[in-house]
């Protein structure tokens, strides 16, 4: 290698002596020129033959990507180890699994929507506060992340409500990712998961909403469960409860010990009517819950910011 940079060099110097035929006599320059090609061609014949040497030689493969040298052990924080499915994920199947059991179809929400669906369509009152900027993000065009899944509602009523006029019923659940503008802390996060249940036919009760919500909950938490609910208000169903569950003895649950779980009701006539259903003869439940809360008791878990903060050892633990 050195000795082909010497090499060029000598081409560039003899590049000046050309340079220099200006500055001799007429008839001597010819002699000049002779000489300097002369030079030049052997140069470049030792530079051709010093390239092809250069190639010829065997040389190690260096890893310029590798944190460490040649032969030298890698270090314990660089060690590969196999993925895992994120703990948020892996409880969100099992949730859809346990109601794709009792026959309930899953649509995905949305990450961004608009004001008809987030807010219209649910019977939400032009002056009511979730619509303001302090409790709801929006962008710059006016889009909305939803704040809920209930903003699927109104797309899940429509898109089945055939299956009410061939004599059958609307059963969804809807997952996906929701965002609030809150501050963060221990039990609040401004980005979480969310879970809605649809579930609309001629016939369906408030105890067949109970019974369904109970038996979900004893499938997650594997235990038989008491069941509490009281009331509570949201503008998309009407009478509107809050659902409660007996704490469960994994988490060191005693008898009388209630957690509020989820919000739920009778789906809000003026719903089924924006989604061209028939009030009069059709009824409906809905209900929404996190997710992430769901995992933090499961796993008596104290801090939510775990989930969303990319922590591989928290990871790891799954």
């Amino acid at each position: 290698m050195e000795e082909l940079e010497k090499l060029k060099l000598e081409l560039k110097n003899l590049n000046f002596e050309y340079a220099k035929i200006k500055e001799i006599a007429p008839e001597k320059r010819g002699e000049f020129g002779r000489e300097l090609n002369a030079k030049k061609v052997a140069i470049l014949e030792k530079i051709k033959k010093a390239e092809e040497e250069l190639l010829n030689e065997e040389v190690e493969a260096i890893d310029v990507t590798a944190p460490v040298g040649v032969n030298e052990k890698l270090p314990e924080v660089y060690s590969v180890f196999q993925g895992t499915k994120h703990p948020l994920m892996t409880e969100l199947d099992k949730v859809t699994g346990i109601y794709q059991s009792m026959g309930f179809d899953v649509v995905e929400s949305r990450q961004l929507d608009d004001e008809y669906h987030m807010f219209d369509s649910l019977n939400f009152a032009k002056e009511h506060p979730a619509r303001d900027g302090y409790d709801t993000f929006r962008t710059e065009e006016g889009l909305i992340p939803p704040a809920h899944t209930s903003t699927m509602q109104h797309r899940v009523l429509k898109a089945y409500r055939d299956r009410l006029k061939e004599g059958g019923e609307i059963a969804v659940v809807v997952p996906g990712r929701v965002y609030r503008n809150e501050d963060v802390d221990a039990t609040h996060e401004h980005t979480f998961y969310q879970c809605e249940g649809v579930y609309v036919s001629k016939t369906c009760t408030m105890g067949d909403m109970l019974g369904i919500l109970r038996e979900f909950f004893e499938k997650y938490y594997e235990q038989k469960l008491n069941i509490r609910t009281q009331p509570g208000y949201f503008p998309f169903t009407e009478p509107s409860l809050e659902f409660l569950i007996e704490k469960p003895k994994t988490l060191g649950g005693k008898k009388g010990d209630f957690l509020e779980m989820l919000g739920c009701g009778m789906i809000h006539p003026n719903v089924l009517k924006m989604a061209g259903i028939d009030p009069e003869e059709y009824h409906g439940f809905a209900w929404g819950g996190g997710i992430d809360r769901l995992v933090m008791l499961k796993y008596g878990l104290g801090d939510v910011r775990y989930f969303e903060s990319g922590n591989l050892n928290f990871l790891k633990e799954f």
